[in-house]
């Protein structure tokens, strides 16, 4: 849903957008509401989907921490700088290196994103952001659960430009890097 402001940069759009109720995104330099926990504004989620971010989530964490690595993982909230803009929001993300600052409301070297589909944003989520996220050098996966389906599509990074595509309803996805698999079903919540 677009509010009708003024064209915004990251730079204005990421201390508005944090004293604002729900969550924003900032598509090209349009605020758009992706989630709210007001009716009257935007539906709220449903909770196939918040249990798929949840499960999500906590795969990625368990995964990184049974593999040992020196990455994050982030649930929804954290804001990912596609250019000057364009901010995006994922269901998860996985950064790895250093630990972000406490006060950090943006990471700029996401290794893999999530995002979970919903009726409303699943042209987006298969279109400008498959191209946003993968125009950032750091981004090796890209996730998107389909929670009605129980399908994942795994995107990742191949030579060159390349980017290869799995559809995935069992087994699990090789993120390689940051170096772990994480099984598929343990991406959805138990049927």
């Amino acid at each position: 849903m677009s509010t009708g402001l003024k064209l915004m940069t990251v730079e204005e759009f990421l201390p508005w957008a944090e004293g604002k109720e729900g969550r924003w995104e900032l598509h090209d330099g349009v605020p758009v509401m992706i989630s709210s926990a007001e009716p009257v504004m935007m539906a709220p989620e449903r909770a196939a989907h918040i249990r798929t971010k949840f499960r999500a989530a906590k795969a990625l964490d368990g995964a990184v921490t049974t593999a040992d690595l020196p990455c994050e993982v982030f649930t929804d909230g954290m804001a990912i700088r596609i250019d000057a803009r364009t901010t995006y929001e994922p269901d998860a993300s996985v950064v790895c290196g250093p630990r972000a600052p406490a006060d950090a409301i943006e990471i700029d070297n996401p290794v893999i994103v999530v995002e979970v589909l919903s009726p409303s944003t699943a042209a987006i989520d298969h279109g400008r952001k498959l191209s946003g996220y993968f125009s950032l050098p750091s981004v090796q996966h890209y996730l998107i659960l389909d929670p009605d389906r129980r399908v994942a599509i795994h995107h990742k990074r191949g030579a060159g430009d390349a980017i290869e595509t799995r559809v995935l309803t069992e087994g699990a996805a090789r993120l390689d890097p940051p170096g772990f698999e994480v099984a598929v079903q343990a991406l959805f919540s138990p049927a």
